[in-house]
């Protein structure tokens, strides 16, 4: 393997200047077959984990660390931080370092024993309770939704259909924003939106989620229609910007905006938690809203598309935490009657 040389974000990739080894020159074969291997290399690794990785050498460069590392600093760079940053987040930046040093094939400093007590014991001191996106109950998006049908605007019409489709399908925000024409298929039960590819389906198999039609406040599948026909959309991505001169743009929607729009339905709705909400309270709300109304749990985990049960069971303890509640039990058996 003497012609593989790891590149800068700790992938290997063919070195076209090792090339001559094989051959008695470099080819534009050899140029074309960098270039795959590099593509076929960087497919391997999700794109919001390189991003991550690359932010955090970028941090540790700039607090004026070199690399190679060493293990007095890494144990420096973790002392200098242990105050101002979250235990998670230092212990993704000794992740991304140890990723970065394995890769390129020096010894692992950021994952000692030492530098992993060192972090362990930075978690016991300086840990704080992971903030959480509150979850937006069915209950508060039906007023959303009922703000939204009332405006009677291009921009009000994609809200609505991003949003409900958001909650009820249980997507991510890059799922949300992924979504095309081709991908969702009008049935006589509601509609099935098959996502080419997702966080738990990194191999492209596909994942479909199923969204019946209701004659209730929302309907997901009725208002992704009225907002297409408003549109005028035929094919391409479904949600898409809008300018302020009501001009609709030809590409998807940034996953960021996803954020923004909720804030701004949710502050026209006058919900009073708007700064706690985030697109994943459209997930965190259609769970425990679901469990509420009686679904089961792998339902519940299937719409979600989560792959670990101690989420879901997160996410419904939350939503029975007064209901199912010992001390709760103890103050109703001992209410007087009326």
């Amino acid at each position: 393997m003497e012609d593989i040389h790891p590149s800068d974000d700790g992938t290997g990739t063919l070195d076209p200047r090792r090339a001559p080894k094989l051959r008695n020159a470099v080819t534009p074969a050899d140029t074309e077959l960098v270039a795959q291997h590099r593509a076929i290399l960087a497919a391997a690794t999700a794109d919001n984990t390189r991003r991550a990785y690359r932010s955090a050498v970028s941090h540790y460069l700039a607090w004026g660390g070199v690399l190679p590392a060493d293990e007095p600093t890494m144990i420096r760079y973790l002392m200098s931080y242990a105050e101002s940053l979250n235990p998670r987040t230092l212990a993704l930046r000794l992740t991304a370092l140890s990723h970065w040093h394995l890769h390129q094939g020096f010894p692992d400093s950021a994952s000692t024993p030492t530098v992993r007590k060192t972090l362990a014991g930075i978690a016991r001191t300086h840990g704080r309770p992971k903030k959480k996106a509150k979850a937006l109950p069915i209950e508060d998006l039906e007023c959303i939704v009922a703000q939204l049908g009332s405006l009677g605007t291009l921009k009000a019409a994609r809200d609505n259909a991003l949003l409900q489709i958001g909650f009820f399908g249980g997507l991510r925000r890059s799922e949300l924003v992924g979504i095309e024409v081709e991908h969702v298929a009008w049935e006589v039960g509601g509609i099935a939106i098959t996502l080419p590819r997702s966080k738990t389906d990194q191999l492209g198999e596909g994942i479909v989620k199923a969204i019946p039609y209701s004659d209730g406040p929302c309907c997901p599948a009725n208002a992704l229609r009225a907002w297409l026909d408003a549109a005028g959309i035929a094919a391409g991505p479904v949600f898409r910007p809008i300018s302020k001169w009501g001009r609709l743009a030809k590409s998807a929607l940034g996953v960021g905006s996803v954020n923004t729009i909720l804030e701004a339905c949710a502050t026209l709705a006058g919900l009073g938690y708007v700064p706690d909400l985030s697109s994943h309270s459209l997930r965190r709300g259609m769970a425990t809203s679901a469990h509420r109304a009686g679904a089961d749990f792998r339902d519940i985990k299937r719409q979600g598309g989560w792959r670990h049960d101690g989420t879901v069971h997160g996410y419904i303890e939350e939503a029975g935490r007064f209901e199912e509640n010992a001390a709760g039990s103890l103050l109703r058996a001992r209410a007087k009657p009326n």
